[in-house]
């Protein structure tokens, strides 16, 4: 398994991150066979997963905590916060801890900064980033960070007003058409070493028949890792196949691939860069006016 560094910390995290929503059982996924996807993730060499308390209500931090024992020196826990004030912050990070059966958590993020009114609570006095540095002086995360579906510009705001370690980003080959995180946002994270990790790489499905060019595509940018949903052995066992005959995509085959997914752009299938989630119609773009 191919590994790269995190941003500007010199550890090394596996090119193929484990997503860990799918592991659930609204994704027909038990409890027995979870922890044993997880324990073989590992024995293949991926070492990143990320996870949050949002997804089936704790279950899949739960199963990840249960399928980690004994493991938990040999990888990198991401979760998540959806809260905006200091204190929901803190109450996910309490539960988190629990759920995961760990005294620490590698990465922490606030979780889907949409519009500008998310940005500015989260700076604000009682905003969820207090609750980031107060975890972080008390050794209960180590790296902290944000993440995006929708606006590049917001999360381009965020990294120059903190200094987060990381990001996760929709980077799908369909991302790369409308509000680009490729374009507008990961030139600055690499100018300033914030880790990149991809997500949406599959576009909800919508890329599986086009799987392999899929993955290049995001791992041939300037991404730590990239996250793929895992809910079966199959699944993980083509995932891995995939990471460890990866070669970066150029350009001509780049060009290919795009003329053949040009149709899929639409707000109906990039569900998370629509107005509402089954919308129909594209977010708009509000006009930013970020307090000084």
């Amino acid at each position: 398994m191919q590994t790269r560094s995190f941003g500007r910390d010199p550890h090394q995290v596996s090119l193929l991150g484990f997503g860990a929503q799918r592991i659930v059982d609204e994704h027909d996924c038990t409890e027995e066979q979870a922890i044993e996807i997880i324990r073989k993730a590992v024995e293949w060499g991926i070492n990143y997963f990320d996870t949050a308390p949002s997804y089936s209500d704790g279950q899949s931090e739960t199963r990840v905590g249960l399928g980690l024992e004994g493991l938990r020196d040999k990888v990198w826990i991401a979760t998540k916060t959806g809260g905006r004030t200091r204190d929901l912050a803190w109450r996910d990070l309490e539960g988190s801890l629990k759920r995961l059966r760990t005294e620490y958590i590698d990465e922490w993020r606030i979780h889907n900064v949409m519009q500008p009114h998310d940005l500015e609570a989260i700076f604000a006095k009682g905003g969820a980033l207090e609750a980031l540095l107060e975890a972080r002086e008390q050794g209960l995360v180590r790296k902290l960070s944000i993440s995006g579906h929708t606006d590049p510009r917001l999360l381009a705001e965020a990294i120059r007003r903190f200094p987060f370690d990381s990001a996760l980003v929709a980077l799908s080959a369909l991302d790369h058409f409308i509000y680009s995180f490729a374009h507008d946002f990961v030139p600055l994270a690499v100018q300033k070493d914030v880790a990149v990790i991809g997500m949406k790489v599959m576009a909800l499905g919508k890329l599986a028949p086009w799987y392999e060019q899929a993955l290049r595509y995001t791992w041939s940018l300037p991404v730590s890792t990239a996250i793929l949903g895992i809910s079966t052995m199959n699944e993980l066992e083509a995932d891995v196949k995939a990471a460890e005959r990866f070669q970066p995509m150029d350009e001509i085959e780049r060009l290919a691939f795009f003329q053949e997914i040009m149709p899929l752009v639409r707000p109906d299938v990039l569900r998370w860069k629509a107005r509402e989630w089954m919308s129909g119609e594209w977010y708009q773009l509000p006009k930013l006016e970020f307090s000084p």
